[in-house]
This record gives structure tokens, sequence and C-alpha cells, in this order.
């Protein structure tokens, strides 16, 4: 069984079915997969309900999708995970943004877990496997 754990940009494009991100969600979910996402990923869609037009609409449409997938929680671990793979990326002069690098140490911590994503950055975290599934 592998994680697919859906970044902003893929959750949002489950949310509102677009690409076929919620077929294809469906597909892995058959095969035996699970899907979701996590603390971080919450917190910066919060952030776009928030900040953006229609809040109440984009709050419902959000809130209506969690049930149907997993949260994977930002604990302990994934918080020391962090701190390594942002230490090593600043070393190999390619820092990231906080919130992909948080991305990635939850999905390392998870472990048999594939991020997807359509953010090209995330293929630099060393160990990390993603997938986008828009093209």
């Amino acid at each position: 069984m592998t994680r697919f754990l859906l970044d902003s940009g893929i959750l949002s494009d489950l949310i509102n079915r677009r690409r076929g991100i919620r077929e294809r969600c469906q597909t892995e979910v058959a095969k035996g997969h699970k899907i979701g996402t996590c603390v971080p990923v919450l917190a910066e869609m919060a952030y776009g309900v928030e900040y953006g037009q229609n809040r109440d609409r984009n709050m419902q449409s959000l809130l209506s999708v969690l049930p149907t997938i997993k949260l994977w929680p930002f604990e302990r671990d994934a918080a020391f995970q962090y701190g390594f793979l942002a230490a090593e990326l600043r070393r190999i002069g390619r820092p990231m943004q906080v919130i992909d690098v948080m991305i990635a140490a939850v999905a390392l911590t998870l472990g048999d877990c594939t991020v997807v994503s359509k953010d090209s950055d995330l293929a630099a975290v060393p160990g990390l496997t993603v997938e986008n599934w828009v093209g």
C-alpha cells in the first residue's frame, strides 16, 4: 500500500473537481492505496480560504472533502525530519519554502509515501518520491 499525500495545489484540484484528480484518487483507493494530506497543507488551504474571495463557500468546500481523505499530523518525528531537511537543503544551496519542507518531512516520516504535487521544488528533496498527476 502506498500513501499519497496531496499538496495544496492538488488538494484544490480535488476539491474543485479539476484535472481528473478526483477520478485518480478514486482509482488509487480502489487499488488499496491511501489518499490524504497533512496538517501543514490544511493550514495553507485555510489561509487561502480566509484570504480569498467567497470565504464561506470555499470553507464549506474544504470542510466537505476532509472526511473523505486521511489527515496526517505534523508530529515530533516530522519536526526533527524538517530540521534535518531544511539544513541539508540550505547546505546544498537549495533552500525551499518552509511549508514545502514541512510537507516533505511528514511524507518521509510516514514511509511508503508519495507526495502528489505540481511543485517541482519537492522533487529536489533527497529520498522523497513525488508524482505530478496533472501532467
